[in-house]
């Protein structure tokens, strides 16, 4: 008996040494990948409803965003996506609603910038992004939903896609 209850003792010191470290290890690679919340720019009622959507609000309806600073400093990423300031947008800013979430992109008239992506709920999202091209694309289980904005060939399109 006493043999057994050293062979189970070992076991689970080892387990746990294991899951520690790969936990670990996981919380290390992760921790350098982590994005924060993208900033949003106000849509008017005026792009809503361009875009056949509904109008939003007036901005006195909305919680005002945080005055806080981030509890973490930013990391750089290969890929970031930035938002500008008002006073910075060169292009028009276009907003693309999908089954899977929203793409917003600045289109100006030879290139594009991703502002903002956000997954719906349930699903998630990757970003490829090159000299010529953006795509994102939302996934949930075998559904695809892809938001494609191109300017290699002249101003910038995009087209919208599920498969």
């Amino acid at each position: 008996m006493r043999r057994g209850l050293v062979h189970v003792l070992a076991w689970l010191l080892a387990t746990g040494a294991a899951v520690t470290l790969s936990w670990w290890g996981v919380h290390t690679v992760m921790a350098g990948t982590a994005y924060d919340p993208p900033r949003a720019l106000p849509v008017t009622a005026a792009d809503a409803t361009a875009q056949g959507g509904k109008a939003l609000p007036p901005p006195a309806h909305r919680p005002a965003p945080s005055k806080s600073p981030s509890s973490r400093p930013p990391t750089p990423s290969r890929t970031p996506t930035r938002a500008p300031s008002p006073a910075t947008t060169s292009g028009r800013v276009k907003s693309y609603d999908t089954d899977g979430g929203r793409a917003v992109f600045e289109l100006d008239a030879s290139s594009a910038t991703l502002v903002s992506a956000t997954p719906g709920t349930g699903w998630s999202m990757q970003v490829w992004k090159t000299q010529t091209w953006i795509r994102v694309e939302f996934s949930r289980g075998t559904d695809r939903v892809s938001v494609f904005c191109a300017w290699h060939d002249g101003p910038p399109h995009v087209e919208v896609g599920s498969y």
